[in-house]
């Protein structure tokens, strides 16, 4: 039998507003307000999301100034990510939800089984990551780099980026799919010792990881690769997708995380340890 969520395609929105609302859906969903939810969205313009306990110092913020990018810490962990030319999920639900009870690892494997079935859904020859090498003695800001547990990789390179957090209120799973573009962009906003550290690590991230363009050899838009989300979410998780909306409250909740959090200084450049 299957379980009712809720869908949600929200426009493009800049970074700030869309971990806003993620965050509200928490709460909501966590109060009981709303289902539990796949959200499906973009960003407007491009956007770094720093993890929760990633470092300011990873950042030359005059780089990311110059080209007009936003910057965002995220309310889960992991490593940075610019959101451009992607589609970015989130899965959102009660701590009981049956899909994401258990340890971390095992919600993760559940969620990377309907990830990597909307990824065949679109022609791609992939894998799951179960048992990930380390990322090497040096940490390493780039969420793209390496791929963890349960990440989707093709042909060893990494397509997935997701992070989790787990609050009282509930479970935040979001991740981001790159469709095309040159996935070395972020480098150029990140801190190195020099420009000759900057291209060899421009040549290792390529090695690692891929987009959906280049991986399956064609162009593949943003609402198809939604389309591929929705069916491969319904049928490997046994769910009753109903489309639908923020509703009022989660829309002025969001607007609060909005002007209190996302987009305050205090909580974006605050030096996390």
């Amino acid at each position: 039998m299957k379980d009712t969520w809720r869908l949600l395609i929200t426009p493009p929105a800049h970074g700030a507003w869309n971990m806003a609302a993620d965050e509200a859906i928490l709460e909501a969903v966590g109060r009981g307000d709303s289902l539990p939810t796949l959200r499906l969205y973009a960003w407007e313009p491009a956007c770094l999301s720093l993890g929760y306990a990633q470092p300011l110092t990873d950042v030359d913020i005059p780089r990311l100034h110059v080209r007009g990018w936003e910057m965002v810490r995220r309310l889960t962990g992991g490593r940075a990510v610019l959101h451009t030319d992607e589609i970015t999920y989130s899965v959102i639900a009660p701590l009981n939800e049956p899909r994401l009870v258990g340890t971390v690892l095992e919600s993760y494997s559940r969620l990377a089984a309907a990830l990597e079935q909307a990824l065949r859904l679109l022609g791609l020859p992939v894998e799951v990551q179960e048992h990930a090498g380390k990322a090497g003695k040096t940490p390493n800001p780039v969420c793209f780099e390496v791929p963890s547990t349960s990440e989707i990789t093709s042909g060893g390179k990494k397509l997935v980026g997701s992070a989790q957090a787990r609050r009282k209120e509930g479970i935040l799973q979001h991740g981001s799919l790159p469709l095309t573009g040159d996935l070395r962009r972020i480098l150029q906003v990140l801190v190195f010792p020099d420009e000759e550290a900057r291209t060899r690590a421009a040549s290792h991230l390529l090695e690692r990881a891929t987009t959906v363009e280049t991986a399956v050899g064609r162009v593949v838009s943003w609402n198809e690769a939604a389309q591929a989300y929705i069916a491969a979410f319904r049928s490997v998780l046994a769910l009753d997708l109903q489309v639908g909306e923020l509703g009022p409250q989660e829309k002025a909740r969001t607007g609060q995380l909005v002007a209190l959090k996302y987009a305050a200084p205090d909580w974006n450049q605050k030096q996390k340890s």
